[in-house]
């Protein structure tokens, strides 16, 4: 016999059961049935309900406008790395940086203080491009600490730069891998305010 049951029906059904176990202080067989994996994805489920909107100010102040209007305070240098991610939804893997050599050298320019010495900009810029040097990671990181002092870090794995693996094949025998680093926020919680 089919199973004619909604989605709702079988959501509700759930439910009941879980209620049923945690009345008999079962909380193991619902871990077990659930499973870590799952468990984890469904953490993360969560946190993406409460997401902040983003708002980018025309001075380029970072504003969590739902936490507060809570401003997420960078140095210029990694403002500079952070909206340059941010411009770029579908990632940019770390070798290829050099590419975007002027776009972030134009973020920098925006962010930095007018005092800031132009070649010191250049400098700096060209250490983040340069696929032997560690300045992208430490910067990336530097990121991510700031963004786990505001939030709890589920929530901060959105709109910290991560991780992102792609299989690529090309051909019957040619296997890759592009590792890019994105930011997981979702686009429309990305407000720019024109300048």
């Amino acid at each position: 016999m089919e199973n004619t049951r909604t989605a709702e029906e079988m959501s509700e059904e759930l439910r009941k059961l879980v209620v049923a176990l945690q009345q008999q202080d079962r909380n193991d067989l619902i871990l077990h049935a659930l499973g870590v994996p799952l468990l984890e994805q469904l953490r993360i489920e969560a946190a993406r309900g409460k997401l902040s909107r983003l708002l980018i100010t025309k001075d380029y102040r970072l504003l969590l406008l739902d936490n507060g209007q809570q401003e997420v305070i960078l140095q210029p240098v990694h403002k500079a790395v952070y909206l340059l991610f941010l411009n770029h939804p579908e990632g940019i893997e770390f070798k290829r940086l050099r590419d975007y050599r002027d776009e972030l050298l134009r973020y920098y320019r925006l962010v930095a203080p007018r005092s800031m010495d132009i070649e010191q900009i250049e400098e700096s810029v060209e250490r983040l491009v340069d696929p032997l040097d560690n300045a992208i990671n430490e910067k990336c990181s530097r990121i991510k600490r700031i963004f786990l002092e505001l939030m709890d870090e589920y929530s901060a794995s959105y709109y910290v730069i991560s991780s992102h693996t792609t299989k690529r094949i090309a051909g019957s025998s040619r296997i890759w891998y592009e590792r890019l680093k994105v930011i997981n926020l979702p686009r429309h919680l990305v407000i720019w305010e024109t300048p």
